[in-house]
């Protein structure tokens, strides 16, 4: 499933993972953002506030309206095709990426766009996108897929993001025994200054193997200091002893999960930076437990996140699942270019419910 094919999982789990899926700031002597929100005006705020380092890629003067894509039989059909069985009434508008009874108290970026991120690792094709191109390359072509959903929702532009693997899951244990190894520093600033040139987003995604999330949090605590730069944690791959990523199914506690968003707040605050986003990646219910202790804080917005690839339909129930019945805040979808059937397109992605804010290329 997903990315266990890097470590050589059988082909053969993908229907039935997918199936078990689918079954279930200011100085740090200052006051807290939300008290400084109440005493300040909105102009005053925005001169205060770090200001943001990307740029959404915006619609030509064309484009229409989300709604205006669909057929009155389309916007009927949408929560349907979505359920199979279950509640087929829509929980939030068309085009609405903040989930029913959640909010947003920051200024992040999913407040007001959508981020359209490429994943992988340069080394490895097998891994994403990322290995089968130049950097230059790469971000021509993210471009013009992040254009694809600022065309269909000028409401809510799209910016481009690089979601790179910045510790690899592994078989081998390696010195240390973790069955993981860290990306480069050299690889890692290569794609920190694609984006920082390009207004990007620099989304920094961590395997963790048989170590925990904060150690792998921490070790990169000198690009989360960057404003452009965000973090990403893909569950599926913590295994515990005994156990070997891409053989064994791993999963985490959402206290740990809550742990490292936490970290990532106060490091907004305590240095000043934009508001960020952690991305948490899972594509069964069984890989994240005690999933009510995650939430958004008041500088980070956080983005739970449908993985896996096969069948459309089943992709469509996955994220029901995992996503609409599981409300955090944002959702997020992975499409996968060479292993989904069909590849969703920008329209069929954007029908989903809640629509999700962060859509991942693979």
């Amino acid at each position: 499933m997903k990315k266990l094919i890097m470590a050589g999982a059988s082909l053969a789990v993908i229907p039935a993972l997918l199936l078990a899926g689918c079954s279930q700031e200011a100085s740090q002597d200052q006051e807290p953002k939300s008290k400084e929100k109440s005493e300040v005006s909105s102009d005053e705020q925005a001169a205060s506030s770090p200001q943001p380092s990307y740029q959404a890629i915006e619609p030509s003067e064309a484009a229409q309206p989300l709604q205006s894509h669909y057929t009155e039989t389309q916007l009927a059909e949408m929560p349907k095709t979505e359920a199979h069985g279950d509640d087929t009434a829509r929980s939030v508008p068309l085009g609405q990426t903040l989930e029913k009874r959640t909010e947003d108290k920051t200024d992040g970026p999913l407040q007001k766009n959508r981020i359209v991120s490429y994943y992988g690792h340069p080394d490895s094709t097998s891994m994403g996108i990322l290995g089968e191109y130049s950097p230059e390359d790469l971000m021509e072509k993210l471009k013009d897929q992040t254009k694809a959903y600022s065309e269909l929702d000028p409401e809510r532009p799209a910016i481009p993001a690089i979601e790179l693997i910045a510790t690899v899951a592994q078989r081998n244990p390696g010195e240390d025994g973790l069955y993981m190894h860290p990306t480069a520093d050299e690889d890692i600033e290569t794609y920190a200054k694609l984006a920082e040139e390009n207004d990007a987003l620099l989304i920094l995604d961590v395997q963790l193997g048989r170590d925990n999330i904060m150690n792998q949090v921490k070790s990169l605590e000198k690009y989360l200091k960057l404003p452009y730069v965000h973090l990403a944690i893909d569950t599926e791959f913590h295994v515990k002893e005994g156990q070997v990523p891409g053989e064994d199914l791993g999963h985490v506690d959402g206290e740990n999960v809550q742990e490292a968003i936490d970290y990532v707040s106060n490091l907004v605050s305590e240095n000043d930076l934009p508001d960020k986003v952690v991305v948490v990646h899972q594509f069964a219910d069984i890989i994240i437990n005690n999933k009510e202790a995650i939430h958004p804080t008041e500088n980070v917005e956080v983005v739970l996140n449908n993985d896996g690839h096969g069948i459309a339909a089943l992709k469509r129930s996955g994220y029901h699942q995992l996503v609409h019945n599981q409300s955090i805040q944002y959702g997020g979808f992975k499409v996968f270019y060479q292993k989904d059937e069909p590849v969703m397109t920008p329209e069929e992605v954007l029908e989903l419910d809640p629509a999700p804010a962060f859509v991942n290329y693979q």
